[in-house]
């Protein structure tokens, strides 16, 4: 189960990373007045200059955006908001390593910048180095408390941690700034399932799901929590959604297993089946198909042969592809030559 909230959280942070420096905050970003806020230590013609270079790395312009911020660096290595420019290119780019580097730089230079600050925490969180993580956001979080992705990012970092209580106040912090907010939702709802508090987790889950795009992590993690309130009705209709929307393996997968805990057995036997065309030594898929399938020459009287034979050749692929099934082995042990 955590290394589902984990994937989610993942899945979710790379988003934010792939998606620039579009966060949400009042005073001290970029997004500010940069006459206001670099006019005692940087000349007229500079601001123009990052003025153009900022423009150029919000169109997607990264080499061009890159060259200016370093030729603005060249004659005046002091300017931190120009460090903080490449540091969101390369966060962009996924090159974790050299945002961290110039943005712990921007940072130093720039104490009570909440962009350094912020984009410093998440360079060092996609590194996984979380503790460090976790005191870049606080100092962001000193500077612009109010600020939605710092308080988010610091909750994923701590559900990352394996730390949900630690998460829970600033993920509810989040949801509280912008109620409709899907992955702040997608995030709480992680996190109040980590911390056993499913009929939560599914509220924030659903009012995700009518907020953003619903991904299968997303609808996963929805149908665990239902899964968990036994109620296997609502999770086998989520899956059914899921795979409609994105047929993977993995969904196909679900679906057989929550039709399973809601008595559909056809519908299970048919979903394990699916998965298995998808990928063919998708071995708890497999393990589905011969359940439904010994479960059904039991229900004969042990006189289906296919279906029989449907199960011992599903179960013997299963073991092949991990050898490690005990219970497995003993099925095939005990009915494997009937």
């Amino acid at each position: 189960m955590h290394r589902v909230l984990t994937r989610l959280a993942i899945a979710l942070l790379t988003i934010s990373c792939q998606a620039g420096c579009g966060h949400t905050h009042s005073a001290g970003g970029l997004d500010a007045s940069p006459a206001v806020r670099l006019a005692p230590v940087v000349r007229p013609d500079t601001l123009e200059r990052l003025a153009t270079a900022e423009a150029a790395r919000r169109a997607g312009e990264y080499e061009v955006a890159l060259a200016a911020f370093r030729e603005i660096l060249a004659q005046n290595p002091t300017v931190a908001v120009a460090y903080v420019g490449i540091g969101e290119i390369y966060l962009d780019q996924q090159n974790y390593d050299g945002a961290e580097e110039v943005l712990a730089r921007a940072a130093r230079l720039k104490p009570r910048n909440f962009d350094a600050q912020y984009g410093h925490g998440r360079a060092l969180q996609m590194l996984r180095r979380f503790a460090e993580a976790v005191r870049a956001y606080h100092r962001a979080l000193t500077i612009e408390p109010q600020s939605i992705d710092a308080n988010q990012h610091m909750a994923t970092t701590y559900l990352q941690m394996g730390e949900p209580a630690s998460a829970l106040v600033f993920a509810e912090k989040a949801v509280e700034l912008d109620p409709a907010n899907g992955p702040a939702r997608a995030n709480l709802g992680a996190i109040y399932q980590d911390a056993g508090r499913p009929v939560e987790a599914i509220h924030q889950y659903e009012a995700a799901i009518e907020l953003m795009e619903a991904t299968e992590p997303l609808l996963m993690n929805l149908i665990a929590a239902l899964a968990t309130e036994k109620r296997y009705v609502d999770a086998m209709n989520t899956a059914e959604y899921m795979v409609k929307i994105e047929p993977s393996a993995q969904g196909w997968e679900r679906l057989g297993w929550c039709a399973f805990r809601a008595g559909d057995y056809q519908a299970s036997i048919e979903a394990y089946r699916e998965a298995v065309k998808i990928e063919p030594d998708f071995w708890r898929a497999l393990n589905g198909v011969g359940c439904n399938a010994m479960n059904t020459w039991l229900l004969s009287g042990k006189r289906d042969g296919p279906a029989f034979l449907e199960a011992t050749q599903a179960f013997r692929r299963s073991l092949r592809a991990n050898p490690v099934q005990q219970k497995v082995m003993s099925l095939l042990s005990q009915y494997g030559s009937r």
